[in-house]
């Protein structure tokens, strides 16, 4: 039995969401342990918790195909998307916001790891297509910026 990234990516994000602390899957000699608290069963570093958000109750409303002079950031890794460095805080960017190539959009945690996510276009924000706290695959639209 194996895993894919993506698999391993959903598998801590559900975790995430429960009242869980730890999670243990055994399947033949196959084991993976996960834990919240960032503790180790041996020989790993201890890692901060990542920030707990519950995911906006809806996609943003937003046509599927960028208007002309308009152009998506796309994520460039598997994983949970954020708008913010933290719960609370406020986003990164916001539509009107205008953004260069290398202002920080959001971050994408993987496997316990934040990411910070740049433009990579300048221009103004137009919407956010991703909700805060959704599952994001490599290549899917972020947000739209009107370049």
């Amino acid at each position: 039995m194996s895993l894919s990234g993506k698999d391993v990516a959903e598998i801590a994000r559900l975790l995430d969401q429960s009242r869980f602390t730890e999670l243990k899957l055994e399947i033949g000699d196959f084991r993976l342990r996960i834990r919240r608290d960032g503790q180790s069963g041996g020989g790993f570093a201890d890692a901060p918790p990542p920030p707990i958000a519950a995911p906006d109750p809806a996609p943003l409303p937003v046509t599927s195909v960028p208007a002309a002079g308009e152009q998506d950031v796309p994520a460039p890794f598997l994983g949970t998307f954020f708008h913010a460095p933290r719960p609370g805080d406020p986003p990164f960017v916001e539509p009107g916001q205008k953004v260069r190539e290398d202002t920080v959009i959001g971050i994408i945690e993987v496997m316990k790891l934040m990411n910070p996510i740049r433009a990579g276009v300048a221009g103004t924000v137009v919407a956010a297509l991703t909700p805060n706290g959704a599952a994001v695959e490599a290549g899917q639209p972020l947000i739209r910026v009107a370049v």
